[in-house]
């Protein structure tokens, strides 16, 4: 599979890190520890178009959301996640990665 960064071009997957669901980016509001456990980790596997996460470790270090076919493995769209939304970026690290300071 071949994911087209806006920043680097057309790469191979292998450069870039599977982060998940996009549903990462959004927790539930006032939440017992169980709701926001279920959220993170009991996800529905859907067959056909998801968007997902990705982190571009072995190029430019952005996360991206791709928009994938889980079915066909074609891809239909890349964004960088900057641009879909600024505050997102700043709350995402990718694993790992501690906070200095």
């Amino acid at each position: 599979m071949r994911i087209t960064c806006p920043l680097c071009g057309p790469r191979d997957r292998r450069e870039f890190y599977y982060y998940g669901s996009e549903d990462y980016l959004t927790l539930p509001e006032g939440e017992d520890f169980d709701a926001i456990d279920a959220h993170l980790h009991l996800r529905d596997n859907p067959a056909g178009e998801v968007r997902d996460l990705w982190y571009h470790e072995m190029g430019c270090a952005s996360w991206l959301r791709v928009t994938r076919n889980t079915v066909t493995h074609a891809i239909s769209g890349v964004a960088l996640v900057a641009d879909v939304d600024a505050s997102i970026s700043a709350k995402m690290k990718p694993r790992g990665v501690r906070n200095e300071g």
